[in-house]
């Protein structure tokens, strides 16, 4: 993702779920970048471009040791 698609992503986190909210690059990849909440991480956000349209989709595990 460009620096820019990760910045407005990070402020959209921020804005609505938490200020700690942190959308970092991945190395070797173009088309996702990471979420972290302070230093853990959460999930990962991908790009996804179809037919013109443009929308991110939020990916997140969630252990069973953590429920």
């Amino acid at each position: 993702m460009k620096p820019e698609e990760i910045r407005k992503l990070e402020a959209y986190f921020k804005r609505t779920f938490n200020q700690q909210m942190v959308v970092k690059a991945r190395p070797k990849k173009d088309e996702s970048a990471e979420v972290y909440l302070g230093d853990e991480f959460l999930g990962v956000v991908f790009r996804d471009e179809e037919d013109g349209e443009l929308s991110y989709n939020f990916s997140m595990a969630i252990l069973d040791i953590d429920l």
